[in-house]
């Protein structure tokens, strides 16, 4: 027995020696493990939409935000773009172009199928276009025109060919309209698709899919949105999107003040410091596809100084650019400095900025003989005095900008006389006859995510075009005629830093700022990101991203223990 006691120990000690060295020697698992959330399927997102519901159809929506902030979620297009407005493909699955860029052939995912199942085929793209170029779209007639200018050819059930008559690069962008079902629609008249059944119970082929409307007493007071089960792209998290109609935007946040939704289309600058104090609401901005900006008359002769870049540049240091954003607009906007969006592709960061400074206004204007008279406050040389009109367009907001500008060039000895008029009479009465001195205008560039400034600035579009100013510099009109042939994008990049600078040295215009559009939604509504955007719909970009619920998903951590 002692014997075997003498063994046992030995046996035992051995096994504590190499107890020891595999302690020393080998990883240990983490005694503790991370639990780490997971987006997971699940949830119900309600949002509270500003407006009022119309049709839901992409070809119709163009006048209705609201609608086509839903159709953003039940249609898509062939190609949509990214943040920077590079073209990527949607519903297109490739595309190539010859090198002169006159012929596109696309093929449709073999995986896009339409919400009841059928394809998506080439007929649906025909259709679609059969409707947008006609009368009865909301599309502008110049969009129209253009369609009426390509060659649309079937080459089978999922590739489609698009010549032009000549180069034109930016043609990408009208590719995004979105599609309608031809297998629906295609017996129902063109002038009867507004009041067609369909816009009220539409069938896409979006990330969501129509569920059904929400009516109280008539009226349409919501519309409900279920994830698709056969999109061809990733599953969103979200199981249901729900939107409510609100009037205005002080409506939809009580609705969100009161738990009835979630978030909130657009956070205005009447809701702003409301929406800053709710702790739990997370505001989203970003850059809108907007200019706003001076227009100036460059052929008047009732106002020759203003052919000047001496005497623009001048009236630019004069200007308080920053002060108007922050006072009149609450902040919600960028100084402007180039007239193509910043965020994009084409967007030159090296062009200069110009402050605030009316000493370095002045005394540019004293060097080039304007000077004050003994008893006046207005600048004049050889009997010209340096005083034209300003129009703007008979609202607040630009009653306010006006009035402010007014002052600034009071303040350097520019008197500036204001004149209101319509949005429509400035347009058609003022602008396109080129009847006016200087104009405070909005420049809208939604929806076209490839800068092209080539209408606004050619030479060419000095009359009869919409070059209102007249600017007439050839340098600048030749960039811009390259930049919309040349394919290959670092090249049209090169170009367009060119005219901008060139812009930045000419001023025919001075531009004043670029809008910020908010958007409201609840800390418990994760993955929500906004880019610069070509439309607010383009909120919806990363839809499928966006999650309410989460999963637990356990993760051990091997931590190698320390030899000594």
């Amino acid at each position: 027995m002692k014997k075997l006691r003498w063994q046992i120990l030995v046996v035992i000690l051995t096994l504590v020696v190499v107890g020891i060295l595999l302690l020393t020697q080998q990883p240990t698992l983490n005694p503790l493990i991370p639990i780490l959330p997971q987006p997971a399927s699940g949830g119900i997102y309600t949002e509270g939409l500003v407006g009022s519901f119309g049709r839901l159809n992409p070809i119709l929506d163009l006048n209705n935000p609201a609608d086509r902030d839903i159709d953003r979620l039940l249609f898509g297009g062939l190609f949509k773009f990214d943040s920077r407005g590079i073209p990527q493909a949607d519903l297109a699955e490739s595309w190539g172009n010859t090198p002169d860029g006159t012929i596109y052939n696309v093929t449709i995912r073999a995986n896009a199928f339409w919400h009841d199942g059928q394809p998506v085929t080439t007929d649906d793209v025909l259709f679609t276009l059969s409707l947008l170029r006609s009368q009865y779209s909301a599309y502008p007639a110049d969009v129209r025109a253009l369609w009426d200018e390509v060659e649309v050819t079937r080459l089978s059930d999922k590739t489609i060919k698009f010549a032009l008559a000549e180069p034109f690069v930016p043609f990408l962008d009208y590719l995004t309209f979105g599609l309608l079902p031809a297998h629906l629609l295609a017996s129902v008249p063109a002038d009867q698709i507004a009041n067609a059944d369909f816009n009220l119970e539409p069938i896409g082929n979006g990330p969501y899919h129509f569920d059904h409307l929400m009516v109280e007493d008539g009226q349409v007071t919501g519309v409900v949105l279920a994830a698709s089960e056969n999109y061809y792209g990733r599953s969103s998290f979200i199981e249901q999107v729900v939107f409510r109609y609100y009037p205005t935007a002080q409506a939809a946040m009580d609705a969100y003040q009161q738990g009835e939704v979630l978030g909130i289309s657009q956070i205005t600058s009447e809701i702003l410091s409301e929406a800053l104090a709710e702790k739990n609401l997370a505001l989203y901005s970003g850059r809108l596809p907007r200019i706003s900006l001076i227009l100036f008359n460059l052929k008047n002769a009732e106002a020759p100084f203003l052919q000047e870049k001496i005497i623009r540049r001048a009236l630019m240091l004069g200007l308080n650019r920053q002060w108007m954003v922050d006072t009149y607009l609450h902040s919600q906007a960028i100084v402007a400095d180039s007239p193509i969006l910043p965020g994009t592709w084409a967007y030159y960061a090296g062009v200069p900025h110009i402050d605030y400074d009316p000493d370095a206004a002045i005394a540019s204007l004293k060097a080039e003989g304007y000077i004050l008279p003994a008893d006046g406050t207005l600048r004049a040389k050889d009997d010209q005095q340096l005083a034209f009109t300003l129009l703007y367009p008979d609202d607040e907001l630009h009653a306010l900008l006006a009035q402010a500008i007014q002052k600034d060039w009071a303040g350097i000895g520019v008197q500036v006389t204001l004149q209101a008029v319509s949005y429509d009479s400035l347009l058609n009465d003022f602008l396109v006859p080129r009847q006016y001195q200087a104009a405070l205008v909005d420049l809208d560039l939604s929806r076209s995510p490839d800068p092209d400034p080539y209408p606004f600035w050619h030479q060419a579009e000095a009359t009869g075009g919409q070059n209102y100013s007249q600017w007439d510099n050839r340098s600048a009109s030749e960039y811009l005629e390259q930049a919309r042939v040349l394919v290959d994008q670092n090249v049209r990049a090169r170009l367009y830093r060119n005219f901008q600078s060139i812009f930045a040295k000419e001023l025919p215009a001075l531009l004043l700022y670029y809008p910020v559009y908010t958007y409201g939604v609840d800390l418990r509504v994760q993955g929500v990101q906004i880019p610069p955007l070509f439309e607010p719909s383009d909120r919806f970009d990363n839809v499928s991203d966006w999650y309410l619920v989460t999963r637990r998903a356990l993760e051990q951590t091997i931590v190698p223990t320390a030899t000594p």
